[in-house]
């Protein structure tokens, strides 16, 4: 699985970013996608993510009920919604293929296969 991050930029505080992950094939029922951020100097984190089966979504205390991830199977592309960005949210954001177990959905090590990265920065 190859894929492909988009949709970052640079955004005044409160602003609002739609990130999306485009795999080059159908993502299957035995991967679940989530998406990780990096910022300057810090480790790899989770941010979010949408499990393969049934759809949960699973979210990092410091985003949730700002970011929302979504996936569209159709087009093989999962979104992140970004609202009411921080300028702690700036960072490089990545999305990911794992096909470990939900318990393990957090765990950056998990993750098989990375999309190239887009950046993200917030203005204060």
């Amino acid at each position: 699985v190859q894929l492909q991050a988009s949709g970052g930029g640079l955004v005044q505080a409160g602003g609002s970013l739609r990130l999306s992950c485009v795999a080059s094939t159908r993502i299957s029922s035995s991967e679940s996608i989530a998406w990780f951020r990096q910022a300057p100097g810090k480790e790899r984190e989770f941010v979010a993510t949408v499990r393969r089966s049934g759809g949960a979504t699973y979210y990092a205390d410091s985003v949730k009920g700002r970011f929302t991830i979504s996936k569209d199977a159709a087009k093989n592309t999962v979104y992140l919604q970004m609202n009411s960005l921080k300028p702690d949210d700036t960072a490089v954001y990545y999305c990911g293929s794992t096909r470990g177990s939900t318990s393990t959905y957090h765990d950056v090590t998990m993750y098989n296969y990375w999309g190239q990265g887009t950046q993200v920065t917030v203005s204060s």
